[in-house]
């Protein structure tokens, strides 16, 4: 089997940005889905949308009908991203779609989805991914207990503005503000 994505190299591709990106994970999809076309011709195409916040990188939504990536990692990772990522959802996609319309929900990860990653699309199955979160899913709010120092995200902080208690795992006392790591986090409320 030949490679059936025809993205530029990684060199290439980390010169891209903005539309020319989002035009990429469209070819991508796009490329993706004919794939899988070979093998399964009747599964629809997926609309897709780069509104993804925080860890995960992509998430085949089928309550939405489509597939949702995260704009921060993919211009952060785009090679990877392009050839790791989405193939990935697609193979959700197509297990949803042409396999469990038996009535029988497959495994996420399972024995479906593993042999439509590496039959289909022609990778390895791999549940997760290894980017570097940090501008993805930020923690700009410093808590402490009585053990150690924790990072909060900003929705967790204005939680406890709003009365929710945290507690550390390890020692189960409450957590603390301390202030932002970084004096720019105290402007974002």
């Amino acid at each position: 089997m030949t490679e059936y994505l025809n993205l530029p190299d990684a060199t290439e591709l980390s010169g891209v940005s903005g539309s020319a990106l989002g035009a990429l994970l469209d070819e991508c999809v796009t490329a993706s889905w004919h794939q899988g076309c070979r093998y399964y011709p009747d599964v629809p195409c997926p609309p897709h949308w780069l509104d993804l916040k925080g860890k995960s990188a992509g998430q085949a939504h089928f309550k939405r009908g489509g597939l949702r990536f995260n704009a921060t990692l993919l211009r952060e990772n785009p090679w990877r991203f392009l050839h790791e990522v989405v193939p990935h959802e697609m193979a959700h996609w197509f297990v949803f779609h042409a396999l469990e319309n038996d009535g029988r929900r497959r495994a996420p990860h399972g024995a479906a989805w593993q042999a439509m990653m590496r039959d289909v699309f022609m990778r390895t199955p791999s549940v997760t991914h290894s980017f570097d979160v940090t501008q993805a899913s930020p923690r700009p709010y410093r808590f402490r207990c009585a053990c150690s120092t924790h990072h909060l995200s900003h929705r967790r902080y204005l939680n406890t503005l709003k009365g929710t208690r945290y507690r550390c795992r390890a020692c189960g006392k409450p957590l603390h503000y301390q202030g932002p790591n970084d004096p720019v986090a105290a402007t974002k409320v």
